[in-house]
């Protein structure tokens, strides 16, 4: 799961990186607005934590015009302010939640496993696709009565392409959103995975197949049997 922080005060921008790698999330930080809704709007990112007070764009003007964009990557703000009023324009722009410094990093890794568990206002405990279902708890992943259980990696990149429906994923796009940006893992990695999923899938006796489209990536689709 990759998060994203944007937050000027460096410190405290390296602490929050450091509480979230310590979770098993892979963290980035960058220290301005600008940067950072170039960022969000990458797509790499599950999560954003974005502080309200930046230099170049503001954290409300950021996540309004990610919204504006079509973003729909959670965002929780961080502020000194705790006024109502500030709390009601935060969520206003499009924040999915809101929280005050100084904060205990337990609940800040409470509140961004909420929000990246979160479609709207639903709380998923599965991701579905076709006739499979893929437990975001015990990492199974299950066809009618036939279940298998997946590796953390295994896990990791099929909850990418069932996020994304049918739509391509590319090689890097799996490699930065599962490995993260600063890993050694190569191509190679991907196609190794997705080699282990189709085996698992076809284990199972599903009918969705993981199709590669030659220089594009992946995509999930469903196949008569």
């Amino acid at each position: 799961m990759n998060i994203l922080v944007v937050e000027d005060e460096r410190n405290l921008a390296d602490a929050i990186v450091r509480i979230l790698e310590g979770a098993s999330y892979n963290a980035e930080a960058v220290y301005d607005g600008t940067s950072g809704l170039r960022s969000a709007l990458s797509g790499a990112y599950d999560a954003v934590v974005l502080d309200v007070m930046l230099p170049g764009m503001s954290g409300y003007d950021v996540v309004h015009k990610m919204r504006r964009e079509g973003s729909a990557t959670p965002v929780l703000l961080l502020t000194a302010r705790s006024s109502t009023a500030d709390k009601v324009e935060g969520l206003d722009s499009g924040a999915d939640d809101y929280m005050t410094k100084p904060f205990e990093a337990a609940e800040l890794l409470a509140r961004l496993r909420a929000l990246t568990r979160r479609r709207g206002d639903v709380v998923l405990d599965e991701l579905t696709f076709g006739d499979i279902r893929l437990d975001l708890e015990t990492h199974d992943l299950s066809c009618g009565e036939s279940s298998v259980h997946l590796s953390g990696k295994e896990f990791e990149v099929m909850s990418v392409l069932m996020s994304s429906s049918a739509r391509v994923v590319s090689k890097q796009d799996l490699l930065l959103k599962v490995w993260g940006a600063d890993a050694e893992a190569s191509e190679n990695s991907v196609e190794a995975y997705v080699s282990f999923l189709r085996k698992k899938l076809a284990h199972v006796g599903s009918a969705v197949q993981i199709t590669t489209l030659r220089m594009l990536g992946y995509r999930l689709e469903t196949f008569e049997r």
